[in-house]
């Protein structure tokens, strides 16, 4: 999650980098030798904080379920993962990746993923807009990408964006005592997945 990212706009977000304007191989390259992740957006680096323990459980959770259903046909990825979007002008890490199929790296390098057809985000109260807003933008430009969730800290609600055989994305959501099918075949029971999920800290 992006430090500061109370908003939309990377004005609510912290710049790290020493130096602004990068390019796309200057912020790798650096990136690759920090202890911490950062992502970038159009030649800003902007650093990625810790997410609270509720935030943890239900990323844990996700993944335990999704693997569990998609095992052989799709690989699941944790918040380490980076993702390339938008012709090189965006690098994140989502809090989960899921790859059904093949999976493709950036040309060039091993450690950029460049075909999800899955993004998972958590929300907290920093990041809600951000990933509602210029990450949800990013996202759309990944051609492979078929779903993306949003993940409630507060309640017990996923809210899914799915692309039909049109490209047009449909949105739904499911609450407490509801499944929530997924493109991949996959289906998250809403009660399973918030399980213990608000006996810990959240945002």
């Amino acid at each position: 999650m992006p430090v500061g990212a109370g908003g939309g706009t990377l004005d609510a977000m912290v710049r790290v980098a020493q130096r602004s304007h990068l390019t796309a191989d200057e912020y790798l390259a650096w990136e690759r030798d920090q202890p911490l992740r950062h992502e970038f957006y159009r030649g800003e680096v902007f650093a990625m904080a810790g997410g609270s323990m509720r935030h943890n459980a239900l990323c844990a959770s996700l993944i335990e379920a999704l693997r569990g259903q998609l095992r052989g046909r799709c690989v699941v990825l944790t918040s380490d993962q980076r993702v390339v979007a938008g012709d090189r002008n965006r690098y994140v890490y989502p809090d989960i990746s899921i790859v059904c199929g093949q999976v493709l790296a950036e040309p060039g390098s091993n450690d950029v993923l460049a075909n999800p057809t899955m993004l998972i985000e958590v929300l907290s109260n920093s990041t809600e807009q951000y990933d509602r807003g210029l990450k949800w933008d990013g996202y759309q430009r990944i051609e492979s990408l078929t779903d993306y969730l949003l993940v409630s800290q507060a309640e017990p609600r996923i809210e899914h964006f799915r692309r039909d055989r049109n490209r047009t994305w449909l949105y739904q959501f499911a609450a407490a005592g509801e499944r929530l099918a997924l493109s991949n075949d996959a289906v998250l029971d809403i009660d399973a997945i918030f399980a213990g999920a608000f006996d810990l800290v959240g945002d």
